[in-house]
């Protein structure tokens, strides 16, 4: 058996003469939570609804738990939890009914009353869906996609439209099921959502998959991920700076004595950067180093930002 949870190759999807998809190939490791991580209309819910057995490719084929999930959807369906971009209940059902009907839909599955608790509203089993907040909504719906006990979780977007505290309460609820040995794989344009969660990326635009790994490598793989930002009592003797070479000015303000620099290693070049200053009694008012993101990342690739 492959340590792949889910293998994806040559994967092309053609809606007319449009390409959804072109030609993307990535695998899924078993355990570990996978991001697809891009802007709306990059191809990445396209590409889940293949993985899932929901919709057919024009070219490529994926494999779900060594299962081909084109030729063996229902298969496929019996050993993954889905959570679609949005869902819709049974208006007049309560929470328990809706999990115990849609469990009577699967060989295996976990009792309502044990999703409800796990998800944290066993307090509300009794409400209809109508009757929830957003943030509890959302829950109920991961709530959903465990009904059967899956062995691979794939969130669509899990947390497009939530506040900043439900969204962080979901990401929890994430990292849990991953800790009970679930594979997870989530799609989302939220930089912040895939550097918290994922252990690797994939960067996806306009069909096509630009950069895959973990996100500190991505990060790692600009000629310069980090910003030193510095303010000086005093004027600092850039040129000097300049020629020890650890380092290139991007901006100066000599008015405000704030200078912005890049470099490749950080507390190397903020550690050099002090011994210098020491030697030239120069005192810093305030020093600050920004890590680049996913955000630059992406814009390194295609030119443009993310939420573009």
């Amino acid at each position: 058996m492959s340590n792949n949870a889910i293998e994806v190759d040559g994967l092309t999807k053609q809606f007319g003469s449009f390409n959804a998809i072109n030609n993307v190939s990535f695998s899924v490791h078993t355990g570990e939570i996978f991001g697809i991580l891009g802007p709306n209309g990059a191809g990445k819910t396209t590409t889940l609804e293949i993985i899932e057995g929901l919709q057919a490719p024009t070219k490529g084929h994926t494999k779900v738990l060594d299962i081909n999930s084109q030729n063996n959807a229902p298969k496929v369906k019996e050993r993954i939890g889905v959570q679609l971009q949005s869902s819709a209940y049974f208006d007049y059902l309560t929470l328990t009914e809706i999990l115990d009907l849609f469990g009577k839909f699967y060989p295996k599955r976990i009792p309502a009353k044990t999703l409800l608790a796990q998800v944290g509203l066993s307090d509300q089993s009794s409400l209809t869906p109508r009757k929830l907040s957003g943030g509890q909504r959302q829950r109920f719906t991961v709530a959903a996609t465990l009904v059967n006990d899956p062995e691979i979780v794939i969130l669509d977007e899990p947390s497009t439209g939530l506040d900043p505290q439900s969204r962080r309460n979901l990401w929890t609820l994430i990292r849990q099921f991953n800790n009970q040995g679930r594979t997870v794989v989530l799609t989302t344009h939220y930089m912040e959502e895939a550097e918290e969660l994922c252990d690797r990326v994939a960067i996806m635009n306009t069909g096509n998959i630009i950069a895959l790994d973990t996100p500190d490598n991505l990060v790692h793989s600009l000629p310069t991920p980090y910003t030193i930002k510095l303010v000086s009592h005093s004027l600092l003797p850039v040129e000097e700076v300049q020629e020890l070479g650890w380092t290139h000015l991007t901006t100066a303000n000599t008015e405000n004595h704030t200078y912005t620099f890049k470099s490749k290693e950080s507390p190397q070049t903020l550690s050099w950067l002090l011994e210098w200053a020491a030697t030239r009694q120069l005192i810093f008012k305030d020093i600050q180093i920004i890590k680049a993101s996913l955000e630059d990342v992406f814009l390194a690739f295609t030119g443009h930002q993310l939420k573009d």
